[in-house]
């Protein structure tokens, strides 16, 4: 079986750029899709289980919450188990994990086991094939690497478009425990996408010399590669990451309150998240061929850190919006600068830690970031709640700066 190679991102195996890569494409693509749309998706279904169990929006909206942190804060444990497992057994048992947790939510009774069932048990299958799938990505690309970035993280926007209809329609027609079921073997799909992650083969060594050399002990691999952080551009990657994913999340929460709070209608209000997502779904391929350019990749840092300055500046200038053409625009240049985060974030990690450390290195940056998209919405939607629309803005402005 394919799976029983284990992924040791050997060096000695150069990257295909093509061929089945393809493949683990599509399926990172998918992945990617599951793993930042479903939290968004599954909060269409939250009035019918306020309705069902008489809690308030701050109860269901730790949904999102806990699926997100064990999605972010897995990291780690991800990282462990494919060094010692490989990239597509982890994926597919992840994969059934995922799907479970929806099953299981499906027959809840209480509150306390949809936060078990989806939060945790549904988070922890999609962090198991989130990683994963990017390492495997990692390892199939390298000239044309960016270019599979951003394809694969135009998968989050594409996903969301379809699976946010997708799941209001589920509602309409099944209630929230025939939505959940139905959901639920949809995400049966990411086994799938874990079976596409054949492990990379070194080729046939026929000198004698050669053959004597693969006698020889190999040092064995380390589970958690802690040494990242003694390479001073990882630190400072991650210190940034976690800034920044404070508050880059937070427009997209609250653009439409504030539309509403404008005095606009909420058909006209939410039209904002369905324009920011389009122009996210252009943004990320064609800032990821940007990126593969001969003369941009070596600077693809620097790209990346206009990507951030270009976020926050948006939100500086979205903050003086008072009408509904003006946060038009607002969404149209926060979703270029949002596509270029997205497609850029995972290519500049791994130019910084290479293939072999970027399987722990990944899973120590989303460990980090894991506290800061916990802190980042919740706090801001606190802070604003207290004072005046216009600060909903500014915050998001100022953090993402």
């Amino acid at each position: 079986m394919g799976g029983a190679v284990v992924d040791t991102g050997d060096s000695g195996v150069k990257a295909p750029d093509g061929g089945w890569g393809w493949a683990v494409l599509f399926g990172c693509f998918v992945i990617t899709g599951f793993s930042y749309a479903f939290p968004k998706a599954v909060s269409v279904f939250f009035k019918e289980l306020i309705r069902e169990f008489g809690v308030g929006y701050s109860d269901t909206a730790w949904i999102s919450s806990i699926l997100l942190a064990m999605l972010y804060g897995s990291g780690p444990l991800c990282s462990i188990l494919v060094n010692r497992f490989g990239c597509r057994p982890v994926m597919m048992v992840g994969g059934l994990f995922a799907s479970l947790g929806m099953i299981m939510a499906s027959f809840a009774t209480s509150i306390i086991h949809i936060y078990l069932c989806i939060g945790v048990i549904t988070g922890l299958g999609l962090a198991l094939n989130f990683q994963p799938s990017l390492i495997m990505l990692n390892r199939y690309f390298s000239e044309k690497r960016p270019l599979a970035n951003g394809l694969a993280a135009a998968g989050s926007p594409v996903a969301l478009c379809c699976l946010s209809p997708l799941g209001q329609v589920l509602q309409y027609k099944y209630g929230w425990r025939g939505g959940f079921l139905i959901l639920g073997g949809i995400l049966l799909n990411c086994c799938a996408c874990g079976a596409l992650m054949r492990p990379l083969k070194a080729p046939k060594k026929t000198s004698e010399v050669e053959e004597k050399k693969e006698t020889k002990p190999k040092p064995k691999a380390k589970l958690l590669d802690f040494t990242v952080f003694r390479d001073p551009g990882f630190v400072i990657y991650t210190v940034a990451a976690a800034i920044m994913v404070l508050g880059l999340f937070v427009p997209p929460v609250f653009v439409v309150s504030y539309a509403k709070e404008l005095g606009n209608e909420d058909t006209k209000s939410s039209l904002l998240l369905t324009i920011l997502g389009f122009i996210d779904i252009f943004a990320r391929p064609t800032c990821g061929i940007i990126a593969g350019l001969k003369w941009v990749r070596p600077r693809c840092v620097y790209l990346f850190s206009f990507a951030m300055i270009f976020n926050g500046t948006t939100d500086l200038v979205g903050s003086l919006a008072k009408d509904y053409p003006s946060l038009v625009v607002f969404c149209i240049f926060f979703g270029i600068s949002y596509g270029m985060v997205g497609a850029l974030q995972f290519e500049v990690l791994m130019a910084i830690v290479g293939t072999e450390k970027f399987s722990s290195a990944i899973g120590l940056v989303l460990l980090v970031e894991a506290i800061a998209v916990l802190v980042g919405p919740p706090g801001a939607g606190q802070f604003c709640s207290s004072l005046s629309v216009f600060c909903q803005k500014w915050i998001c402005h100022k953090i993402s700066i």
